[in-house]
Parts: C-alpha cells; structure tokens; sequence
C-alpha cells in the first residue's frame, strides 16, 4: 500500500531554503515517508498530487469503507461554490491526469460539459469525480479505523500509527516519519440543543432523513448559510406535495449573498495568508468573527429562485412558509409525549424573546474542528492556541518542531478564508509535499493579488505605530 514509482513527469524546481523536512526513511526500513490520516477531498487531493513522485512513500488510511463527500447534503441540483478549476489536482498540475477535465474526457463526456457551460459542478458530479481518481490510486486503505498514534525515538524517530480493519477486527500497525491530518470536520448543534440532542437532525444527515422530515406537519430549518438554503428550497419546492409548513429562522440580520466580487475573491490567495497570518491572535479572531458574507452566505441564483418560488406560492394562495432573521436560538426542548419541539428564540433588534413550537427541525448549523481521540499518544508534541485548536506554522504543520505533522482544513484562525477553501486545496498541498520532501515539485505562487493587503513597503507609504500620532 505504499506509493509505486511511476514514470510521470512533475514540474520539479530548485528546494525551497524555507522547507524544514527532515531525513527521509532508506527504502526498506519498513517507515514510510509520511501517513495520512481520512480521505476527504483534501487529503485526496494529496494523495493524487504525491502519486507521480516516483521515490515518495504513502499512505492514506480512512476508517469508511467507500469515498462519499458530504452524502447527507448531495441534494438534486445542487452546486460547489467553487468554479470546476477547483478540482483535485488543475491548480497545482494543470497536466495531471487526475483533473477534472481529464475525467469528463475520459468518461466521454468532455464535449457535453463543453456544450452545457457549466462553470460550478454539481455535488453530485463532484462526488463521482473524486470516485474516479480514487480508482487510480494505491495508496488507500479503507476501512482502516486509527485507534492510536505514538512516536518512538528508535530508528531516527517515527510515528507508530495502529488500529484495526473495520471489516475483520484485524490489526493492523505502520510507521512513518510524518503524518498528515485530515480527518474533517464534525457537526455542531447549538449548546442549547444537548439535551435534545438524540432527536435533532443536523444538515449533515438531511438526506437520510429528508422523508422523515416530510411526514411532519411542520418543519423549522435553522441556520442561514448555503447549507440551510438548499434545504429550504429542497423543502419548499415538495411542500404542497407534502402539505406541511415549513419555518426558515436565522440569528443573522439578513438572509446574505456570499460576496464573490473579483478583489473579494484575491482574500482566497497566498497573499492575503502571509498578511492575515502574522497578524495578533485576537486581531485575527476579530477578523474572522466580521467575515460571514464571505463564507457563510448563499449564492445570489439560489436566493432569487426561492424568492421566486415564495412570490408565486403566495399568488396562487398556498404560502405556508416564513422566513424569520435576527433570531437566536437560546432554547430546545423536545416534547417526547407530544413529538415535538419548542424552541426558544431572542429577537435581538426588539429585545424580545419568543417561543416556536415545531414538529420537525432541521440544524444547519456549521461545524467545528476534529480533534480525533488517536492524538492522544502524541499530545505532547503538537502545538495548541489558547482555545485548544491547533497552532498551525505557515507551513500547515502543528507539530513542535514544525516538520512532521500536518494538518487540513484545521486553520481558519491561522490562514483565513483559505483554510476551507476547495480552490485552496492545491495550493496547500504544494507547500505540505514541498515540505515533505525538500522539493517543490508544483510551482508554488506566492503573489496573485492585485491589492496589497498590508502597508506597501516603499518610500511613499511611512508607517508608524498608532502611539505616536
């Protein structure tokens, strides 16, 4: 299950004097180069992008026995916010044979896409996208659930990664020098929400349980990002079929458009990461805490076709819907008796609170950072932020020395806007395989932007500290 050397050619330039990677393993000592740990897009990005370096040695282990992204939210007609460029591999290798396009060719049907002018891929398109590079590669494991991670001095220093096979209950155990995590995200539910906690659907499991949803006779959709849009137009599209009500309710001001505007858009850049990056922790915990629009918002299209589909619902007399902003949810109690919710709201403009009672509800409310209970065994030698997340160097490695462990989609307070950025994906990988191996196999671009993020360093710009004016 190790990487085969292949004959494919990567764009290979000069080592990087900032790389920080250590001594490689000699072949035959039984450590791999580096283990990574869960196979979402990240990681699969990853691996497709290590699989042409010919003397690089992984593994990827994932606990699932098949490659689903997102399948509780792969909802009919539904689309990536990211442009089809952001697929597993064009952004780093625009030749590799694991892109998009490559796929869409292969699975003949390169000029249908050409002829639809599809820029965003639907979820479902995606999903079957990343499938297919999947079965190209051999470095994968599923089925694979890491109980334990340590780290043993011997033999120059490696991680002991251990656990067993989900099928059979066997054992298994490797070794590597480095270690790569990606095991995602986990769903969060209001604090609120936990005594409830058994009988509250998370948008993560929306398609699972979508038929159970509709035998309500009424449905409170809570959140106000993209996640909870689709969902409520999933809902109201099938409502009359259904004849249920259904409740949108939000604690931001106002159902917003995700900002998508060109010089918004240069905020997704290695620039604005070196900017944002040395920033003070709470200057960037403030930052990120005013950043909603750009990455918690819903695509213009989607919120003109439910605004349409409400208009002409209420002109054929049949609007069984509300949509309610500037309300949080201070309050869940489910009635086992009666088979439903009351909820509990503030209403923050008019300081008041009130009470919705609910047949059905469904939680779209974010999710939050994993931290999987196998780091246990090497607590020690991960940097952490004062809030326990992970302290992540520039160079995506949360590891004390900065070279042996790293992370995906675990910086948001480090990185910014990047860190759960698909378009990203490519960019971070570069720079995590660059410090794997000494080597910057991708060209690397490090300046993109058209604006300057900081002061200009020049003669026309003179700083100086707030203090002194």
């Amino acid at each position: 299950m190790v990487l085969p050397g292949s004959s494919r050619n990567a764009f290979v330039s000069m080592p990087n004097t900032q790389s920080k990677a250590g001594p490689r393993p000699t072949p035959g000592s039984g450590v791999l180069d580096f283990i990574a740990i869960g196979l979402g897009p990240f990681n699969l990005s990853l691996a497709c992008l290590a699989e042409p370096i010919g003397d690089l040695h992984g593994l990827f282990l994932e606990r699932n026995e098949d490659f689903d992204w997102h399948p509780g939210m792969l909802i009919d007609d539904t689309t990536l916010q990211n442009p089809f460029l952001a697929d597993l591999v064009s952004l780093a290798d625009p030749k590799s044979q694991f892109s998009f396009l490559n796929y869409c060719k292969q699975e003949g049907k390169l000029y249908a896409y050409y002829i639809r002018e599809r820029f965003y891929l639907s979820r479902a398109e995606y999903n079957r996208y990343c499938k297919w590079a999947i079965g190209q590669l051999s470095s994968i494991a599923f089925g694979s659930q890491v109980e334990r991670v340590e780290y043993v001095e011997r033999d120059g220093g490696h991680y002991v990664v251990s656990g067993r096979h989900v099928r059979t209950g066997a054992p298994f155990v490797h070794r590597a020098a480095r270690l790569v995590i990606g095991v995602g995200s986990v769903p969060q539910l209001p604090p609120c929400c936990e005594a409830a906690r058994e009988h509250c659907i998370h948008s993560a499991h929306y398609v699972a349980r979508k038929r159970e949803l509709q035998g309500k006779r009424s449905i409170a959709v809570i959140g106000s990002g993209q996640s909870a849009a689709e969902i409520f137009y999933d809902l109201l599209k099938e409502s009359d079929e259904h004849d249920y009500s259904l409740t949108w309710i939000t604690r931001s001001p106002r159902f917003f458009q995700m900002e998508n505007t060109k010089l918004t858009l240069e905020m997704i850049s290695p620039d604005y990461i070196d900017y944002f990056y040395n920033l003070p922790d709470h200057v960037r915990e403030g930052i990120i805490a005013r950043q909603d629009s750009l990455y918690k918002g819903v695509n213009a299209s989607l919120i003109n076709q439910i605004y349409d589909l409400l208009d002409d619902r209420r002109s054929r007399g049949r609007n069984h819907a509300r949509l309610i902003t500037n309300s949080e949810l201070t309050g869940c109690h489910y009635d086992r008796a009666g088979e439903r919710f009351q909820l509990r709201f503030v209403q923050r403009d008019e300081g008041v609170q009130y009470a919705h009672a609910t047949d059905g509800a469904i939680f779209a409310t974010g999710y939050g950072q994993n931290v999987p209970g196998f780091i246990d065994g090497i607590r020690e030698r991960i940097r952490w932020d004062d809030r326990g997340r992970y302290r992540l160097s520039r160079n995506y490695a949360i590891d004390v020395n900065e070279r042996d462990i790293f992370v995906q989609n675990a910086g948001l307070y480090s990185h910014g806007l990047t860190n759960p950025d698909l378009g990203m994906s490519c960019y971070r990988n570069s720079c995590i395989l660059r410090e794997l191996t000494g080597v910057e196999h991708y060209k690397i671009e490090r300046r993109i932007a058209l604006q300057d993020f900081s002061v200009p360093d020049t003669d026309a710009f003179v700083k100086a500290p707030l203090e002194t004016q």
